[in-house]
Protein backbone atom coordinates (compact mmCIF):
# COMPACT_ATOMS: atom_id res chain seq x y z
CA UNK A 1 0.00 0.00 0.00
CA UNK A 2 2.02 2.90 -1.29
CA UNK A 3 1.58 6.65 -1.20
CA UNK A 4 -0.88 7.54 -3.94
CA UNK A 5 -0.29 9.78 -6.91
CA UNK A 6 -3.93 10.87 -6.88
CA UNK A 7 -3.57 13.41 -4.05
CA UNK A 8 -0.74 15.34 -5.64
CA UNK A 9 -2.52 15.19 -8.98
CA UNK A 10 -5.78 16.39 -7.42
CA UNK A 11 -4.14 19.38 -5.81
CA UNK A 12 -2.43 20.25 -9.08
CA UNK A 13 -5.74 19.97 -10.94
CA UNK A 14 -7.38 22.24 -8.37
CA UNK A 15 -4.50 24.73 -8.63
CA UNK A 16 -4.49 24.59 -12.42
CA UNK A 17 -8.22 25.14 -12.59
CA UNK A 18 -8.03 28.06 -10.17
CA UNK A 19 -5.24 29.59 -12.22
CA UNK A 20 -7.36 29.50 -15.39
CA UNK A 21 -10.67 30.45 -13.78
CA UNK A 22 -11.47 34.04 -12.74
CA UNK A 23 -12.06 34.36 -9.02
CA UNK A 24 -15.57 35.00 -7.81
CA UNK A 25 -16.19 37.70 -5.25
CA UNK A 26 -17.89 36.59 -2.07
CA UNK A 27 -20.20 39.39 -0.99
CA UNK A 28 -20.60 38.78 2.71
CA UNK A 29 -19.14 39.91 5.99
CA UNK A 30 -15.88 38.21 6.84
CA UNK A 31 -16.34 35.33 9.31
CA UNK A 32 -13.99 32.60 10.52
CA UNK A 33 -16.86 30.10 10.31
CA UNK A 34 -17.45 28.26 7.06
CA UNK A 35 -20.55 29.63 5.35
CA UNK A 36 -22.40 29.13 2.10
CA UNK A 37 -23.67 31.72 -0.34
CA UNK A 38 -24.32 31.79 -4.09
CA UNK A 39 -23.38 28.16 -4.46
CA UNK A 40 -19.93 28.39 -2.87
CA UNK A 41 -18.22 28.07 0.49
CA UNK A 42 -16.66 31.05 2.20
CA UNK A 43 -14.24 31.43 5.10
CA UNK A 44 -13.02 34.83 6.27
CA UNK A 45 -14.74 36.46 3.31
CA UNK A 46 -12.93 34.42 0.66
CA UNK A 47 -14.13 31.54 -1.48
CA UNK A 48 -13.05 28.21 -0.03
CA UNK A 49 -12.52 25.11 -2.19
CA UNK A 50 -10.84 22.05 -0.81
CA UNK A 51 -9.47 18.59 -1.38
CA UNK A 52 -9.85 16.55 1.79
CA UNK A 53 -9.88 13.06 3.19
CA UNK A 54 -11.70 10.72 5.55
CA UNK A 55 -10.33 9.24 8.78
CA UNK A 56 -13.25 8.04 10.90
CA UNK A 57 -10.77 6.65 13.45
CA UNK A 58 -8.70 9.80 13.90
CA UNK A 59 -10.05 11.12 17.26
CA UNK A 60 -9.77 7.65 18.79
CA UNK A 61 -6.05 6.99 18.30
CA UNK A 62 -4.10 5.93 21.37
CA UNK A 63 -1.94 9.04 21.71
CA UNK A 64 -2.19 12.77 21.14
CA UNK A 65 1.13 12.59 19.29
CA UNK A 66 -0.37 10.20 16.75
CA UNK A 67 -3.30 12.53 16.12
CA UNK A 68 -0.92 15.45 15.70
CA UNK A 69 1.42 13.56 13.37
CA UNK A 70 -1.46 12.34 11.23
CA UNK A 71 -2.84 15.86 10.91
CA UNK A 72 0.65 17.17 10.15
CA UNK A 73 1.03 14.67 7.31
CA UNK A 74 -2.38 15.62 5.96
CA UNK A 75 -1.51 19.30 6.07
CA UNK A 76 1.85 18.71 4.40
CA UNK A 77 0.02 16.89 1.61
CA UNK A 78 -2.32 19.83 1.02
CA UNK A 79 -5.36 18.47 2.87
CA UNK A 80 -7.47 21.22 4.45
CA UNK A 81 -10.59 19.30 5.58
CA UNK A 82 -10.85 15.93 7.29
CA UNK A 83 -14.14 14.10 7.81
CA UNK A 84 -14.45 11.93 10.90
CA UNK A 85 -16.92 10.42 13.36
CA UNK A 86 -18.24 12.43 16.32
CA UNK A 87 -19.92 9.33 17.75
CA UNK A 88 -18.74 6.06 19.27
CA UNK A 89 -21.69 4.20 20.76
CA UNK A 90 -21.22 1.09 22.92
CA UNK A 91 -23.60 -1.31 24.67
CA UNK A 92 -21.18 -1.93 27.53
CA UNK A 93 -18.22 0.08 28.76
CA UNK A 94 -15.03 -1.37 27.23
CA UNK A 95 -11.95 -2.09 29.33
CA UNK A 96 -9.67 -0.33 26.84
CA UNK A 97 -10.05 2.26 24.12
CA UNK A 98 -12.42 5.14 23.72
CA UNK A 99 -16.19 5.42 23.79
CA UNK A 100 -18.49 8.43 23.63
CA UNK A 101 -21.96 7.13 24.49
CA UNK A 102 -23.27 4.09 26.35
CA UNK A 103 -26.62 2.85 25.03
CA UNK A 104 -27.88 0.09 27.32
CA UNK A 105 -30.66 -0.91 29.72
CA UNK A 106 -33.09 1.64 28.33
CA UNK A 107 -30.81 4.61 29.05
CA UNK A 108 -27.88 6.50 27.58
CA UNK A 109 -24.74 7.91 29.17
CA UNK A 110 -22.31 10.32 27.54
CA UNK A 111 -18.64 9.90 28.43
CA UNK A 112 -17.04 13.28 29.08
CA UNK A 113 -13.80 11.80 30.38
CA UNK A 114 -10.31 11.58 28.87
CA UNK A 115 -11.31 8.52 26.82
CA UNK A 116 -14.57 10.19 25.80
CA UNK A 117 -15.47 13.64 24.52
CA UNK A 118 -12.05 14.93 25.48
CA UNK A 119 -10.71 12.98 22.51
CA UNK A 120 -12.80 15.21 20.24
CA UNK A 121 -11.52 18.23 22.16
CA UNK A 122 -7.95 17.19 21.48
CA UNK A 123 -8.65 16.63 17.78
CA UNK A 124 -10.07 20.13 17.42
CA UNK A 125 -7.14 21.63 19.33
CA UNK A 126 -4.58 19.88 17.12
CA UNK A 127 -6.52 20.57 13.91
CA UNK A 128 -6.24 24.27 14.76
CA UNK A 129 -2.47 23.92 15.05
CA UNK A 130 -2.23 22.25 11.64
CA UNK A 131 -4.73 24.55 9.91
CA UNK A 132 -7.19 21.78 9.10
CA UNK A 133 -10.96 21.96 9.38
CA UNK A 134 -12.98 19.07 10.80
CA UNK A 135 -16.23 17.85 9.27
CA UNK A 136 -18.01 15.95 12.06
CA UNK A 137 -20.54 13.23 11.24
CA UNK A 138 -23.05 12.60 14.04
CA UNK A 139 -24.20 9.03 13.36
CA UNK A 140 -24.03 6.21 10.81
CA UNK A 141 -26.67 4.39 8.80
CA UNK A 142 -24.66 1.15 9.02
CA UNK A 143 -24.08 -0.94 12.15
CA UNK A 144 -24.12 -4.71 11.54
CA UNK A 145 -23.87 -6.96 14.59
CA UNK A 146 -22.77 -10.26 13.06
CA UNK A 147 -20.12 -12.49 14.58
CA UNK A 148 -16.77 -10.82 15.02
CA UNK A 149 -15.07 -10.69 11.65
CA UNK A 150 -11.65 -11.96 10.74
CA UNK A 151 -9.56 -11.09 7.74
CA UNK A 152 -6.43 -12.38 6.10
CA UNK A 153 -3.60 -9.91 6.09
CA UNK A 154 -1.64 -10.11 2.89
CA UNK A 155 1.55 -10.49 4.96
CA UNK A 156 0.12 -13.39 6.98
CA UNK A 157 -0.57 -15.88 4.21
CA UNK A 158 -3.36 -18.16 5.45
CA UNK A 159 -3.63 -16.94 9.04
CA UNK A 160 -6.53 -14.81 10.20
CA UNK A 161 -6.71 -12.02 12.75
CA UNK A 162 -9.83 -10.80 14.57
CA UNK A 163 -10.93 -7.29 13.76
CA UNK A 164 -10.90 -5.26 17.00
CA UNK A 165 -13.65 -2.86 18.05
CA UNK A 166 -13.67 0.39 16.07
CA UNK A 167 -11.57 -1.08 13.26
CA UNK A 168 -14.43 -0.79 10.75
CA UNK A 169 -16.33 2.42 10.11
CA UNK A 170 -19.60 0.62 10.91
CA UNK A 171 -18.40 -0.51 14.36
CA UNK A 172 -19.00 2.77 16.18
CA UNK A 173 -22.71 2.30 16.83
CA UNK A 174 -25.11 4.46 14.89
CA UNK A 175 -28.79 4.52 13.99
CA UNK A 176 -29.41 0.83 14.55
CA UNK A 177 -27.84 0.97 18.02
CA UNK A 178 -30.68 3.31 19.00
CA UNK A 179 -33.29 1.16 17.26
CA UNK A 180 -32.12 -2.06 18.93
CA UNK A 181 -32.35 -0.48 22.37
CA UNK A 182 -35.37 1.80 22.10
CA UNK A 183 -37.32 0.65 19.04
CA UNK A 184 -40.78 -0.86 19.24
CA UNK A 185 -40.86 -2.76 15.94
CA UNK A 186 -37.04 -2.91 15.72
CA UNK A 187 -37.15 -1.65 12.13
CA UNK A 188 -34.51 0.73 10.80
CA UNK A 189 -36.84 3.58 9.90
CA UNK A 190 -37.93 3.91 13.52
CA UNK A 191 -34.82 6.03 13.86
CA UNK A 192 -36.56 8.55 11.60
CA UNK A 193 -40.08 8.28 12.99
CA UNK A 194 -40.01 7.13 16.63
CA UNK A 195 -40.23 10.30 18.73
CA UNK A 196 -38.46 8.72 21.71
CA UNK A 197 -35.49 7.71 19.58
CA UNK A 198 -35.41 11.10 17.89
CA UNK A 199 -35.33 12.86 21.27
CA UNK A 200 -32.54 10.61 22.55
CA UNK A 201 -30.48 11.27 19.44
CA UNK A 202 -31.13 15.00 19.73
CA UNK A 203 -29.93 14.90 23.33
CA UNK A 204 -26.61 13.40 22.27
CA UNK A 205 -26.37 15.74 19.31
CA UNK A 206 -26.97 18.77 21.52
CA UNK A 207 -24.10 17.82 23.81
CA UNK A 208 -21.73 17.51 20.87
CA UNK A 209 -22.90 20.53 18.88
CA UNK A 210 -23.11 22.93 21.83
CA UNK A 211 -19.62 21.91 22.93
CA UNK A 212 -18.11 23.33 19.71
CA UNK A 213 -20.68 25.93 18.72
CA UNK A 214 -18.14 28.73 19.10
CA UNK A 215 -15.20 26.91 17.54
CA UNK A 216 -14.58 27.87 13.93
CA UNK A 217 -12.25 24.90 13.34
CA UNK A 218 -15.36 22.74 12.93
CA UNK A 219 -16.23 22.97 9.26
CA UNK A 220 -19.77 21.62 9.52
CA UNK A 221 -22.13 19.14 11.15
CA UNK A 222 -23.14 16.12 9.09
CA UNK A 223 -26.43 14.64 10.26
CA UNK A 224 -25.58 11.06 9.34
CA UNK A 225 -23.32 9.03 7.12
CA UNK A 226 -25.28 7.58 4.18
CA UNK A 227 -28.79 7.82 5.68
CA UNK A 228 -31.33 5.73 3.78
CA UNK A 229 -34.29 3.41 4.38
CA UNK A 230 -32.40 0.14 4.18
CA UNK A 231 -29.65 -0.74 6.60
CA UNK A 232 -28.24 -3.49 8.76
CA UNK A 233 -31.78 -3.81 10.11
CA UNK A 234 -34.69 -4.09 7.70
CA UNK A 235 -37.00 -1.12 7.26
CA UNK A 236 -40.78 -1.11 7.21
CA UNK A 237 -42.60 -1.14 3.89
CA UNK A 238 -43.81 2.40 4.56
CA UNK A 239 -40.34 3.97 4.58
CA UNK A 240 -39.92 6.29 1.61
CA UNK A 241 -38.13 9.45 0.56
CA UNK A 242 -40.49 11.67 2.56
CA UNK A 243 -39.67 9.67 5.70
CA UNK A 244 -35.96 10.41 5.39
CA UNK A 245 -36.44 13.99 4.20
CA UNK A 246 -38.76 14.83 7.12
CA UNK A 247 -36.16 13.57 9.58
CA UNK A 248 -33.50 15.75 7.95
CA UNK A 249 -35.73 18.80 8.20
CA UNK A 250 -36.47 18.18 11.88
CA UNK A 251 -32.93 17.47 13.05
CA UNK A 252 -31.24 20.16 10.93
CA UNK A 253 -33.64 22.76 12.37
CA UNK A 254 -32.83 21.51 15.87
CA UNK A 255 -29.07 21.73 15.34
CA UNK A 256 -29.29 25.21 13.90
CA UNK A 257 -31.29 26.30 16.96
CA UNK A 258 -28.43 25.08 19.16
CA UNK A 259 -25.59 26.26 16.93
CA UNK A 260 -26.35 28.98 14.35
CA UNK A 261 -22.66 29.41 13.52
CA UNK A 262 -21.98 26.20 11.63
CA UNK A 263 -23.25 24.74 8.41
CA UNK A 264 -25.33 21.56 8.49
CA UNK A 265 -25.23 18.92 5.76
CA UNK A 266 -27.00 15.65 5.21
CA UNK A 267 -24.20 13.16 4.50
CA UNK A 268 -26.48 11.09 2.24
CA UNK A 269 -25.24 9.16 -0.77
CA UNK A 270 -26.79 11.49 -3.34
CA UNK A 271 -29.57 9.25 -4.66
CA UNK A 272 -32.05 11.20 -6.78
CA UNK A 273 -35.74 10.63 -7.43
CA UNK A 274 -37.34 12.92 -10.03
CA UNK A 275 -40.74 11.20 -9.72
CA UNK A 276 -40.97 11.15 -5.92
CA UNK A 277 -43.35 13.54 -4.12
CA UNK A 278 -41.48 16.56 -2.77
CA UNK A 279 -41.64 18.17 0.66
CA UNK A 280 -39.33 21.00 -0.45
CA UNK A 281 -39.84 21.39 -4.20
CA UNK A 282 -37.32 23.40 -6.17
CA UNK A 283 -38.70 26.43 -7.96
CA UNK A 284 -36.77 27.21 -11.16
CA UNK A 285 -35.22 30.65 -11.00
CA UNK A 286 -32.96 32.77 -13.15
CA UNK A 287 -29.32 31.90 -12.67
CA UNK A 288 -26.75 34.66 -12.03
CA UNK A 289 -24.54 35.74 -14.88
CA UNK A 290 -21.38 33.65 -15.18
CA UNK A 291 -17.95 35.01 -14.40
CA UNK A 292 -15.94 36.40 -17.31
CA UNK A 293 -14.65 33.62 -19.52
CA UNK A 294 -17.19 31.08 -18.27
CA UNK A 295 -20.29 29.75 -19.95
CA UNK A 296 -23.69 30.15 -18.42
CA UNK A 297 -24.50 26.86 -16.73
CA UNK A 298 -27.67 25.17 -17.85
CA UNK A 299 -29.36 23.76 -14.77
CA UNK A 300 -32.87 23.15 -13.66
CA UNK A 301 -35.19 20.93 -11.71
CA UNK A 302 -34.40 17.26 -12.26
CA UNK A 303 -37.28 15.52 -14.00
CA UNK A 304 -37.72 11.95 -15.18
CA UNK A 305 -38.02 13.05 -18.79
CA UNK A 306 -34.74 14.97 -18.54
CA UNK A 307 -33.07 12.04 -16.82
CA UNK A 308 -34.20 9.62 -19.51
CA UNK A 309 -32.86 11.91 -22.20
CA UNK A 310 -29.53 11.99 -20.37
CA UNK A 311 -29.61 8.20 -20.10
CA UNK A 312 -30.12 7.70 -23.81
CA UNK A 313 -27.46 10.26 -24.72
CA UNK A 314 -24.80 8.94 -22.34
CA UNK A 315 -25.42 5.31 -23.27
CA UNK A 316 -25.21 6.10 -26.96
CA UNK A 317 -21.88 7.86 -26.50
CA UNK A 318 -20.56 5.09 -24.28
CA UNK A 319 -21.42 2.44 -26.85
CA UNK A 320 -19.83 4.47 -29.61
CA UNK A 321 -16.65 4.91 -27.60
CA UNK A 322 -16.33 1.27 -26.50
CA UNK A 323 -13.77 -0.74 -28.54
CA UNK A 324 -15.11 -3.71 -30.45
CA UNK A 325 -13.00 -6.23 -28.59
CA UNK A 326 -14.30 -7.59 -25.33
CA UNK A 327 -12.53 -6.38 -22.19
CA UNK A 328 -12.30 -8.15 -18.89
CA UNK A 329 -14.21 -6.51 -16.06
CA UNK A 330 -12.97 -5.62 -12.60
CA UNK A 331 -14.35 -8.21 -10.21
CA UNK A 332 -15.35 -6.88 -6.80
CA UNK A 333 -18.57 -8.32 -5.39
CA UNK A 334 -19.79 -8.81 -8.95
CA UNK A 335 -20.31 -5.14 -9.57
CA UNK A 336 -18.08 -5.01 -12.63
CA UNK A 337 -18.04 -8.64 -13.65
CA UNK A 338 -19.48 -9.73 -16.98
CA UNK A 339 -23.05 -10.93 -16.67
CA UNK A 340 -26.41 -11.12 -18.29
CA UNK A 341 -28.43 -8.02 -18.93
CA UNK A 342 -30.95 -7.40 -16.17
CA UNK A 343 -34.28 -5.69 -16.34
CA UNK A 344 -34.60 -2.89 -13.83
CA UNK A 345 -36.54 0.31 -13.40
CA UNK A 346 -36.28 2.72 -16.30
CA UNK A 347 -33.84 4.94 -14.41
CA UNK A 348 -32.01 2.60 -12.04
CA UNK A 349 -31.96 2.18 -8.27
CA UNK A 350 -29.89 5.33 -7.71
CA UNK A 351 -32.68 7.38 -9.30
CA UNK A 352 -36.00 5.66 -8.53
CA UNK A 353 -36.42 6.37 -4.78
CA UNK A 354 -35.96 2.75 -3.76
CA UNK A 355 -33.18 3.78 -1.34
CA UNK A 356 -35.51 6.19 0.44
CA UNK A 357 -33.38 9.20 -0.49
CA UNK A 358 -34.23 12.20 -2.66
CA UNK A 359 -31.07 14.25 -2.24
CA UNK A 360 -32.36 17.32 -4.09
CA UNK A 361 -35.43 17.49 -1.84
CA UNK A 362 -33.16 17.17 1.20
CA UNK A 363 -30.80 19.84 -0.11
CA UNK A 364 -33.65 22.32 -0.48
CA UNK A 365 -34.44 22.11 3.25
CA UNK A 366 -33.79 25.66 4.58
CA UNK A 367 -31.45 24.51 7.37
CA UNK A 368 -29.32 22.28 5.14
CA UNK A 369 -26.38 24.47 4.14
CA UNK A 370 -24.77 22.42 1.40
CA UNK A 371 -25.17 19.23 -0.59
CA UNK A 372 -23.22 16.03 -0.07
CA UNK A 373 -22.85 12.80 -2.00
CA UNK A 374 -20.64 9.72 -2.20
CA UNK A 375 -19.15 7.50 -4.90
CA UNK A 376 -18.31 3.85 -4.17
CA UNK A 377 -18.76 1.71 -7.32
CA UNK A 378 -17.66 -1.41 -5.41
CA UNK A 379 -20.79 -1.23 -3.28
CA UNK A 380 -23.41 0.82 -5.13
CA UNK A 381 -24.79 0.97 -8.63
CA UNK A 382 -24.86 4.35 -10.37
CA UNK A 383 -25.90 2.87 -13.68
CA UNK A 384 -28.56 4.71 -15.62
CA UNK A 385 -31.15 2.55 -17.33
CA UNK A 386 -31.59 2.91 -21.09
CA UNK A 387 -34.99 4.32 -21.92
CA UNK A 388 -37.21 2.19 -24.07
CA UNK A 389 -39.43 3.48 -26.83
CA UNK A 390 -42.24 4.03 -24.38
CA UNK A 391 -39.96 5.64 -21.78
CA UNK A 392 -41.32 3.24 -19.21
CA UNK A 393 -38.92 0.31 -19.29
CA UNK A 394 -35.15 0.23 -19.50
CA UNK A 395 -32.16 -2.00 -19.06
CA UNK A 396 -29.18 -1.94 -16.79
CA UNK A 397 -26.17 -4.06 -17.66
CA UNK A 398 -23.55 -5.34 -15.22
CA UNK A 399 -21.00 -5.74 -18.04
CA UNK A 400 -18.98 -2.67 -17.19
CA UNK A 401 -15.39 -2.27 -18.23
CA UNK A 402 -13.07 -0.10 -16.22
CA UNK A 403 -13.52 2.87 -18.56
CA UNK A 404 -17.30 2.56 -18.36
CA UNK A 405 -17.15 2.52 -14.57
CA UNK A 406 -15.03 5.65 -14.56
CA UNK A 407 -17.44 7.32 -16.99
CA UNK A 408 -20.41 6.42 -14.81
CA UNK A 409 -18.60 8.06 -11.91
CA UNK A 410 -18.10 11.18 -14.02
CA UNK A 411 -21.79 11.13 -14.97
CA UNK A 412 -22.77 10.75 -11.31
CA UNK A 413 -20.65 13.74 -10.31
CA UNK A 414 -22.09 15.90 -13.08
CA UNK A 415 -25.66 14.94 -12.15
CA UNK A 416 -25.03 15.85 -8.52
CA UNK A 417 -23.51 19.18 -9.52
CA UNK A 418 -26.49 20.03 -11.72
CA UNK A 419 -28.88 19.17 -8.89
CA UNK A 420 -27.02 21.37 -6.40
CA UNK A 421 -26.85 24.25 -8.90
CA UNK A 422 -30.62 24.08 -9.31
CA UNK A 423 -30.98 24.58 -5.56
CA UNK A 424 -28.22 27.19 -5.44
CA UNK A 425 -26.12 25.63 -2.67
CA UNK A 426 -22.51 24.38 -2.57
CA UNK A 427 -21.75 20.71 -3.00
CA UNK A 428 -19.15 18.36 -1.52
CA UNK A 429 -18.21 14.83 -2.51
CA UNK A 430 -17.74 13.56 1.04
CA UNK A 431 -16.38 10.14 0.19
CA UNK A 432 -15.16 8.27 -2.87
CA UNK A 433 -13.05 5.19 -3.35
CA UNK A 434 -12.11 2.08 -5.30
CA UNK A 435 -10.79 -1.19 -3.89
CA UNK A 436 -7.36 -2.03 -5.26
CA UNK A 437 -5.76 -5.42 -5.76
CA UNK A 438 -3.41 -4.80 -2.83
CA UNK A 439 -6.39 -3.99 -0.58
CA UNK A 440 -8.76 -6.69 -1.88
CA UNK A 441 -8.30 -9.07 1.06
CA UNK A 442 -9.03 -6.28 3.52
CA UNK A 443 -12.22 -5.15 1.77
CA UNK A 444 -15.26 -5.18 4.08
CA UNK A 445 -18.46 -3.61 2.67
CA UNK A 446 -20.05 -0.85 4.76
CA UNK A 447 -23.04 -3.05 5.60
CA UNK A 448 -20.98 -6.03 6.68
CA UNK A 449 -18.42 -7.10 9.24
CA UNK A 450 -17.15 -9.89 7.01
CA UNK A 451 -14.52 -9.51 4.28
CA UNK A 452 -16.13 -9.69 0.87
CA UNK A 453 -13.59 -12.07 -0.62
CA UNK A 454 -12.67 -14.33 2.27
CA UNK A 455 -9.55 -15.87 0.79
CA UNK A 456 -8.00 -14.91 -2.52
CA UNK A 457 -4.77 -15.58 -4.35
CA UNK A 458 -1.87 -13.31 -3.58
CA UNK A 459 -2.04 -10.05 -5.48
CA UNK A 460 1.39 -8.76 -4.58
CA UNK A 461 3.01 -9.88 -7.85
CA UNK A 462 0.21 -9.03 -10.24
CA UNK A 463 1.19 -7.09 -13.32
CA UNK A 464 -0.15 -3.53 -13.24
CA UNK A 465 -1.83 -4.04 -16.60
CA UNK A 466 -3.75 -7.13 -15.45
CA UNK A 467 -7.32 -6.69 -14.25
CA UNK A 468 -8.04 -9.12 -11.43
CA UNK A 469 -9.67 -8.79 -8.04
CA UNK A 470 -9.88 -5.05 -7.61
CA UNK A 471 -8.20 -2.37 -9.70
CA UNK A 472 -4.50 -1.69 -9.98
CA UNK A 473 -3.01 1.29 -8.17
CA UNK A 474 -2.51 3.00 -11.50
CA UNK A 475 -6.15 2.47 -12.47
CA UNK A 476 -7.30 3.81 -9.13
CA UNK A 477 -5.21 6.92 -9.58
CA UNK A 478 -6.53 7.37 -13.11
CA UNK A 479 -10.12 7.05 -11.91
CA UNK A 480 -9.57 9.42 -9.00
CA UNK A 481 -7.97 12.01 -11.26
CA UNK A 482 -10.87 11.79 -13.72
CA UNK A 483 -13.46 12.10 -10.95
CA UNK A 484 -11.67 14.95 -9.21
CA UNK A 485 -11.25 16.81 -12.48
CA UNK A 486 -14.92 16.26 -13.30
CA UNK A 487 -15.92 17.56 -9.88
CA UNK A 488 -13.75 20.64 -10.04
CA UNK A 489 -14.92 21.47 -13.55
CA UNK A 490 -18.57 20.93 -12.61
CA UNK A 491 -18.31 23.30 -9.66
CA UNK A 492 -18.10 20.81 -6.78
CA UNK A 493 -16.50 22.83 -3.99
CA UNK A 494 -15.15 20.03 -1.82
CA UNK A 495 -13.80 16.56 -2.64
CA UNK A 496 -12.86 14.11 0.10
CA UNK A 497 -11.11 10.81 -0.64
CA UNK A 498 -11.90 7.71 1.42
CA UNK A 499 -9.76 6.92 3.31
CA UNK A 500 -6.45 8.13 4.79
CA UNK A 501 -3.97 5.68 6.28
CA UNK A 502 -1.11 6.15 8.73
CA UNK A 503 1.78 3.99 9.95
CA UNK A 504 3.90 4.00 13.08
CA UNK A 505 0.98 4.49 15.47
CA UNK A 506 1.02 3.69 19.18
CA UNK A 507 -0.49 0.27 19.82
CA UNK A 508 -2.55 -0.79 22.83
CA UNK A 509 -4.37 -4.01 23.74
CA UNK A 510 -8.08 -3.95 23.09
CA UNK A 511 -7.90 -1.02 20.66
CA UNK A 512 -8.07 -0.87 16.88
CA UNK A 513 -4.36 -0.03 16.55
CA UNK A 514 -2.61 -3.34 16.98
CA UNK A 515 0.69 -4.61 15.63
CA UNK A 516 0.62 -7.00 12.69
CA UNK A 517 2.53 -10.25 12.49
CA UNK A 518 4.96 -11.82 10.01
CA UNK A 519 6.88 -8.64 9.36
CA UNK A 520 3.90 -6.34 8.86
CA UNK A 521 4.04 -2.67 9.82
CA UNK A 522 3.41 -2.08 13.52
CA UNK A 523 0.71 0.37 14.46
CA UNK A 524 -1.19 0.83 11.21
CA UNK A 525 -4.54 2.61 11.08
CA UNK A 526 -7.65 0.65 10.03
CA UNK A 527 -7.95 -0.56 6.45
CA UNK A 528 -11.42 -1.63 5.27
CA UNK A 529 -10.25 -2.01 1.69
CA UNK A 530 -9.90 1.67 0.76
CA UNK A 531 -6.89 2.84 2.78
CA UNK A 532 -4.18 4.76 0.97
CA UNK A 533 -1.00 5.84 2.69
CA UNK A 534 -0.99 9.60 2.87
CA UNK A 535 2.78 9.74 3.22
CA UNK A 536 5.16 7.19 1.79
CA UNK A 537 7.90 6.83 4.38
CA UNK A 538 10.34 5.71 1.70
CA UNK A 539 9.76 8.61 -0.67
CA UNK A 540 9.71 12.34 -0.25
CA UNK A 541 6.24 13.93 -0.25
CA UNK A 542 5.27 15.77 -3.38
CA UNK A 543 7.60 13.96 -5.80
CA UNK A 544 5.85 12.51 -8.82
CA UNK A 545 6.38 8.94 -9.90
CA UNK A 546 7.15 9.73 -13.53
CA UNK A 547 6.16 6.31 -14.78
CA UNK A 548 2.83 6.46 -12.98
CA UNK A 549 2.26 10.01 -14.18
CA UNK A 550 2.83 8.91 -17.75
CA UNK A 551 0.32 6.08 -17.35
CA UNK A 552 -2.19 8.47 -15.82
CA UNK A 553 -1.81 11.02 -18.60
CA UNK A 554 -1.99 8.30 -21.23
CA UNK A 555 -5.24 7.03 -19.73
CA UNK A 556 -6.67 10.54 -19.46
CA UNK A 557 -5.76 11.22 -23.07
CA UNK A 558 -7.47 8.01 -24.17
CA UNK A 559 -10.53 8.91 -22.11
CA UNK A 560 -10.75 12.36 -23.69
CA UNK A 561 -10.21 11.05 -27.19
CA UNK A 562 -13.08 8.59 -26.89
CA UNK A 563 -15.47 11.25 -25.61
CA UNK A 564 -14.05 14.39 -27.17
CA UNK A 565 -17.46 15.65 -28.22
CA UNK A 566 -18.55 16.28 -24.63
CA UNK A 567 -18.05 19.57 -22.75
CA UNK A 568 -16.52 17.63 -19.85
CA UNK A 569 -13.91 16.06 -22.11
CA UNK A 570 -12.91 19.46 -23.46
CA UNK A 571 -12.59 20.74 -19.88
CA UNK A 572 -10.52 17.69 -18.92
CA UNK A 573 -8.19 18.36 -21.85
CA UNK A 574 -7.74 22.02 -20.93
CA UNK A 575 -7.00 21.24 -17.31
CA UNK A 576 -4.83 18.24 -18.14
CA UNK A 577 -2.63 20.37 -20.37
CA UNK A 578 -2.06 22.76 -17.49
CA UNK A 579 -1.50 19.84 -15.11
CA UNK A 580 0.98 18.31 -17.53
CA UNK A 581 2.94 21.54 -17.75
CA UNK A 582 3.09 21.82 -13.96
CA UNK A 583 3.81 18.16 -13.26
CA UNK A 584 6.49 17.73 -15.88
CA UNK A 585 8.32 20.97 -15.34
CA UNK A 586 11.90 21.24 -14.29
CA UNK A 587 13.54 20.40 -17.59
CA UNK A 588 11.97 16.98 -18.19
CA UNK A 589 10.89 16.15 -21.70
CA UNK A 590 7.31 17.10 -22.42
CA UNK A 591 4.85 14.26 -22.93
CA UNK A 592 2.80 14.54 -26.08
CA UNK A 593 -0.25 12.51 -25.11
CA UNK A 594 -2.49 15.54 -25.53
CA UNK A 595 -1.18 16.66 -28.92
CA UNK A 596 -4.02 15.83 -31.23
CA UNK A 597 -6.43 17.85 -33.33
Amino acid sequence: MRSSFWLTAALNVLTAYAATTPSRTVKRQSSPFASAENGQFSINGSEFRFVGTNAYWLPFLNSDEDISNTLANMSASGITVVRTWAFNDVTSIPENGTWLQLIANGTTQVNEGPNGLQRLDKLIELAEQHNIYVLFSLTNNWNPTTTAATFTRRNDNATTTPLPRNFLSNDYGGMDAYVREFGVTKQHDEFYTNETIKDIFKNYTKQIVSRYASNSRVFSWELANDARCNSSIAASSSCNTNTVTSWHADVSKFIRSVDPNHLVSSGNHGFLCPDCPKLFPVTPSARPSPAPGQRRSVVGVMTKARLLRDIADKRRKARAAEPAEKREGVKIRGRWASGETKRQSSVGTAFDGSQGVDSQDILNIPDIGFGSFQLFPDQNSYTLGTAGDDNSQGQITTQNTFNQTVQEGVNWIQQQAASAQAVGKPLALTGFGLVTQDNALQFVPFNSSTPALGTAPSTRKRQQSTLGVGVTDSQRDSAYTAWLTAGIQAGVSGLLQYQWSSNGLATAPGTFVQGTTSGGTLGQSPNDGYATLGQDQNNEQGIYDTGLLEKDLMWTADFVRTSSDTPHARNVRTTALTLEARALGGGRQRLNYFDWN
